[in-house]
């Protein structure tokens, strides 16, 4: 069985530094280049609102995601969390893990299905929740989300 470390937390997700990166400059660039258009390219006042609001939003999301991502998530024997303190599920909540190919699920994550609603959240690259389900997946991983995706799975499979 899996032992945890001395803070009793099984496994611990972190945004991989190189995507993070990658995906923060990208909605900066893609922010920055939609205001240059709406400024500087010769386009209808109603166009230039439409682009300057893009752009804005584009830069608004890179810096949610830059802050989202600096944090990791930690999987305990009771609770799946973040290092600021936000629980995403409680185990004893979790009835499933999809983490299949054809899975409804985030970029090298997987989807926690829940016996119990949620209220909505999003960090953006790290992780969102609607209803039932939980998505931990983005800018992190691969083998760090599978990881804890098979030790949620093995303590599901005996609990039943």
């Amino acid at each position: 069985m899996f032992e945890p470390n001395d803070k009793g937390v099984y496994a611990v997700i972190a945004a991989s530094p190189i995507r993070r990166t990658f995906a923060y400059v990208v909605l900066l660039l893609l922010g920055g280049m939609l205001i240059y258009l709406a400024l500087f390219e010769p386009v209808s006042a109603v166009w230039s609102v439409v682009l300057i609001g893009a752009g804005a939003l584009a830069l608004y999301l890179g810096e949610r995601l830059r802050r989202a991502t600096s944090v990791m998530i930690e999987l305990t024997a009771d609770e799946v969390r973040d290092t600021a303190g936000r629980v995403l599920a409680r185990v004893a909540d979790i009835r499933s893990v999809d983490s299949g190919v054809f899975a409804i699920k985030p970029s090298n994550g997987f989807t926690l299905v829940l016996s119990t609603r949620g209220d909505r959240a999003w960090e953006p690259g790290l992780w969102w929740r609607v209803g039932r389900r939980v998505g931990v997946g983005g800018v992190i991983p691969s083998a760090q989300a599978k990881f804890m995706a098979e030790i949620i799975a093995s303590w599901l499979a005996a609990r039943t």
